[in-house]
């Protein structure tokens, strides 16, 4: 039987249940009691980052280092997340707003 992957800071997830079903998304910190918080950049920042159950994510085998993901120093921003997710071959889902 194959071990579960682990779901450490940096890896690539995928959304299965709720709103965001379908996106693809980096773990950023492990809360414990079976939850993480998620961040893809555009949808959900790293200023507010998304609370998810485990059980609502299907972990990939792609680790983003999250401290080397800047090359050039300096603090990570939405946009090294969104670039990291692109570059790993996880397309961010960008959706246009409507105008009222």
């Amino acid at each position: 039987m194959k071990e579960p992957l682990s779901l450490e800071p940096g890896r690539v997830v995928q959304s299965i249940q709720g709103r965001d079903r379908g996106r693809y998304f980096l773990v950023l910190e492990n809360l414990g009691e079976d939850r993480v918080t998620v961040a893809d950049g555009l949808n959900h920042c790293l200023k507010n980052p998304k609370k998810k159950n485990i059980r609502h994510l299907h972990a990939k085998p792609n680790v983003v280092k999250l401290s080397g993901i800047r090359p050039e120093g300096g603090p990570v921003q939405d946009s090294d997340l969104r670039r990291a997710l692109e570059a790993s071959g996880f397309p961010v889902e960008r959706r246009l707003c409507k105008e009222g």
